[in-house]
């Protein structure tokens, strides 16, 4: 069996080739992907009930599974993203600016691939196609590594891309999957061979990764998010949008796990929430004031830096805008936040001063996903402040270059005065 530095190699040697492969051979990869994972469902479903079976016999947690789970609905929401993602347009070769540096002198900035990816993530094997459809719409190799309890669905899911890849024309070795905890520790030992990390998960997770590799990293960690009831809120509106961003799906990064509510509002909208989620058997915690106004667990200090991916919801009832701002920024992951509001200006200071990849105004923080931004897919939410932010498609997985096309022309030229710097915009692509 190949080893992790081996697959490095080889990915680092297909990723020249996929730089410059065609978008249409990408997306007849991609379209390929779509008709072999249809057409092998059935083989998809039998690995992943042994992989949940599994799961049962080790008593792996509620939400775990409901990640783990791989069905038809799931499976029919991937194939819906491939598509997405296809047709697309080719983030590759886009030309970023165009500029005349002296007569017959010009600079092009051109988006290329990042080069080789190294993605660790969590039990979801719905994931790894998202992110190996990603990578190769962006024209990057790729290493996978998932999580040990889906690893017979992620065998038969690779198992289908790559074939399909390879049928299309895209070269050996331009994705691997690694299969074991060591394996992601040699793969942090490979800074010659890949270009960026991308850990999903835990911030502690995140933080080791970071500190055990030279590779440069761009984490994806906790979903602790928020909704914000300002107290010019519609009290219906707020209910529903709570509702959803709360229990449309619990193991998800993206629902809300902290509450917070004015107080002049409070006593009119916490009794009409808790009738709502009392129908959808969602645990609440509160501070002082929401047990004065609901019948509520008491919330303590680590429930506000808890994300439960679970039907629990923390609630603290706030004085002031500036409050609930500060509350978020001390206590949230940086992924996203919502507030419900009438006021204008007051969502116009929550959107600028909350530090998120997302802020929202008057939705459910759901929305925070790559197939419902159009992007197809998403690698992941990327909480962090550097090259990309929120969810991560295949813009995000491109960097750029600069190509300069002269004629002759050398500095001496230019300090000598035979050639002067015009520095003019131009409004052309870059003709290679």
């Amino acid at each position: 069996m190949m080893t992790v530095e081996q697959a490095a190699a080889q990915a680092r040697k297909a990723s020249w080739e996929l730089s410059s492969l065609s978008a249409q051979v990408r997306n007849d990869a991609l379209g390929k992907m779509t008709q072999k994972l249809w057409e092998n469902r059935e083989a998809v479903y039998a690995a992943n009930r042994e992989d949940l079976a599994m799961g049962r016999e080790e008593g792996l947690a509620a939400p775990l599974m409901a990640r783990l789970t791989l069905d038809e609905k799931k499976l029919t929401g991937v194939i819906g993203g491939l598509r997405q993602l296809r047709a697309l347009p080719d983030p590759l070769g886009r030309t970023l600016l165009a500029r005349e540096l002296a007569e017959g002198l010009c600079l092009y900035r051109v988006s290329c691939p990042i080069g080789v990816l190294g993605v660790v993530f969590e039990s979801r094997p719905d994931a790894l196609v998202q992110i190996a459809s990603l990578a190769l719409k962006s024209g990057n190799a790729v290493l996978l590594k998932g999580g040990r309890e889906a690893l017979r669905t992620n065998e038969a899911l690779f198992a289908l891309i790559d074939e399909a890849a390879r049928e299309a024309g895209v070269p050996e070795g331009w994705a691997h999957l690694l299969r074991t905890r060591e394996d992601v520790g040699e793969m942090l030992k490979q800074d010659q061979a890949i270009d960026l990390v991308i850990p999903r998960g835990s911030n502690a997770f995140v933080r080791y990764i970071m500190e055990h590799t030279r590779i440069p990293v761009m984490g994806h960690a906790d979903g602790l998010c928020h909704v914000y009831v300002d107290e010019s809120a519609d009290i219906p509106q707020a209910v529903k949008v709570t509702v959803d961003a709360k229990t449309q799906a619990y193991a998800v990064c993206n629902a809300a796990e902290t509450l917070l509510v004015h107080e002049k509002i409070a006593p009119a909208f916490l009794p009409a929430l808790k009738a709502a989620l009392d129908q959808k058997h969602v645990l609440l915690k509160g501070d002082e004031k929401t047990q004065g106004l609901i019948a509520c667990e008491p919330a303590s200090e680590e429930d506000w830096r808890t994300e439960y991916l679970d039907a629990v919801l923390s609630i603290k009832v706030v004085s002031s805008l500036d409050e609930a701002i500060a509350h978020i920024n001390r206590y949230g992951s940086h992924h996203t936040d919502a507030i419900l509001t009438r006021d204008m200006d007051s969502a116009r200071r929550f959107a600028a001063r909350v530090d998120s990849a997302g802020t929202y105004v008057n939705c459910s923080t759901r929305f925070a996903d790559g197939y419902r931004y159009g992007f197809g897919a998403e690698v992941g939410i990327a909480t962090g402040k550097l090259h990309a932010r929120g969810p991560v498609g295949p813009e995000g997985l491109c960097t750029y270059k600069y190509v300069l096309l002269g004629s002759g022309q050398t500095v001496a030229e230019t300090m000598d005065g035979t050639l002067s710097y015009t520095h003019r915009d131009l409004s052309e692509d870059c003709p290679l």
